[in-house]
């Protein structure tokens, strides 16, 4: 699964149905292995694996594939039966448009409907009637469409475009990554994902047993981090994240691999908000999240293997990448 973390903001989100109807949030949480105090800190992150758990134990406690969002249950296996009439379809327009009448068969559930641009597909997605104040629901659902959709023709379809129906939210910065392309918040009061038409002529080439396999982890590990790289700085992420953390390529090294001039990258950049830099930072405080999570290292072992001769270095980067000193993340984990 992948290394890189997602905001607290998606666990909270993820729990307000469970929150809703009375539910000690604390066992859950300690069942995912997250410390239920990293809720109250809202530079906290997690890692991916960590929320896939959280999303299967939320499933199962509620027996609601829709975590207690939806207006109506959503009982467990739902998703695969919409799998099972949507992997015989020639072609990905006829599996869409299988998966989005299987789903019409239950009242007060997300509807999906497929419109055209040009050369452009738009998929939108009406979530009337969903309590998901933080919006997890909506998102979640994109994702999970998303990689259903590129797993059932065999290759990702890479997304023109994100839509989302309400403001911006504070990590608007991570929307691009998970998505895998530029997001744009509260035109229209419509959420859509655009991408080339020409992917709903692909055909399905998944079959009954690829499906089971598939199911085995689905739909709540389609919600990890995509690793998806269409822009210049999810191209800078995926060369540092296959690098040695004590030995980040320089800015340079990197606008070399991209055949890009090392002005040309950071122009790209800047143009998206960001900087080599950060880049850089984030993919070392995902590393030190999750080996402070995931593994029994030394704090001073983890401050090398990121490079840092000094582990009071490493500290205060930390401190300042979450709020947290390192040891006391760790202890609130136990």
């Amino acid at each position: 699964m992948s290394a890189r973390t997602i905001s607290i903001h998606h666990i909270r989100g993820a729990l307000a149905g469970a929150r809703r109807k009375g539910i000690d949030l604390d066992p859950l949480l300690h069942q995912a292995g997250i410390a239920p105090v990293l809720l109250d800190d809202h530079r906290a992150r997690v890692t991916a694996e960590q929320a896939a758990r959280l999303v299967r134990v939320l499933i199962a406690t509620l027996d609601d594939e829709f975590m207690g969002l939806g207006p109506h249950r959503s009982p467990r296996g739902t998703f695969a039966m919409m799998c099972h009439a949507a992997v015989h379809s020639a072609d990905l327009r006829s599996a869409l448009r299988r998966a989005t009448t299987f789903y019409e068969l239950f009242p007060g559930t997300p509807r999906f409907r497929v419109r055209y641009r040009g050369g452009a597909a738009l998929v939108e997605l009406d979530i009337r009637g969903v309590r998901d104040p933080d919006h997890f629901m909506c998102e979640g659902i994109m994702i999970i469409w998303h990689g259903f959709c590129s797993w059932l023709i065999g290759r990702r379809i890479p997304l023109r475009g994100m839509d989302f129906g309400y403001p911006a939210p504070p990590h608007r910065e991570e929307y691009d990554l998970v998505f895998g392309c530029r997001s744009t918040f509260g035109r229209g009061g419509t959420t859509a994902a655009t991408f080339d038409r020409k992917y709903l002529a692909m055909p399905v080439v998944r079959d009954r047993a690829a499906l089971s396999e598939f199911l085995r982890h689905a739909p709540a590990d389609l919600a990890a981090v995509p690793d998806y790289a269409t822009s210049a700085g999810q191209s800078v992420r995926r060369i540092l994240e296959h690098a040695a953390p004590a030995r980040l390529p320089s800015l340079d090294a990197v606008a070399t691999q991209l055949s890009l001039s090392p002005q040309t990258l950071r122009r790209k950049l800047a143009e998206e908000g960001a900087s080599f830099r950060q880049h850089r930072d984030d993919v070392r405080r995902d590393v030190a999240i999750t080996a402070l999570t995931d593994s029994d290292d030394t704090i001073e072992d983890i401050a090398a293997r990121l490079g840092y001769a000094d582990p009071s270095a490493f500290h205060r980067a930390f401190k300042r990448w979450t709020g947290t000193a390192p040891g006391a993340y760790r202890s609130a984990r136990t």
